[in-house]
């Protein structure tokens, strides 16, 4: 079971962790909490998987962006190009640009 918490003096609830089968039997207790302003970190044995946050707010990155602190990328990231074919071990590879 989540426990939501406020701390004292701040304005929104601090985030809880809740598990998969918490979500899926409370879910829709959980959306009224993301509604109501709270963060929710899903876990999965115990490792978080997936955070839930009131939709229209802006992101950590949003924020970011509009103090000036942090550059949108101006393009698109390119896709890796495709591995070149090569015979043997890395090892000896790298072995041979050595000499």
């Amino acid at each position: 079971m989540a426990i939501m918490s406020i701390k004292k003096g701040a304005t929104k609830p601090s985030p809880s962790n809740v598990g998969v089968r918490d979500l899926r039997d409370n879910l829709s207790r959980h959306l009224k909490a993301v509604k109501g302003g709270q963060e929710v970190t899903v876990t999965d044995h115990g490792r978080p998987v997936a955070r839930l946050v009131p939709y229209g707010e802006p992101t950590r990155l949003d924020q970011l962006i509009a103090e000036g602190r942090v550059t949108p990328a101006r393009k698109p990231k390119r896709p890796a190009p495709e591995p070149l074919p090569a015979e043997g071990m890395v090892s000896d590879l790298i072995d041979e640009q050595r000499r």
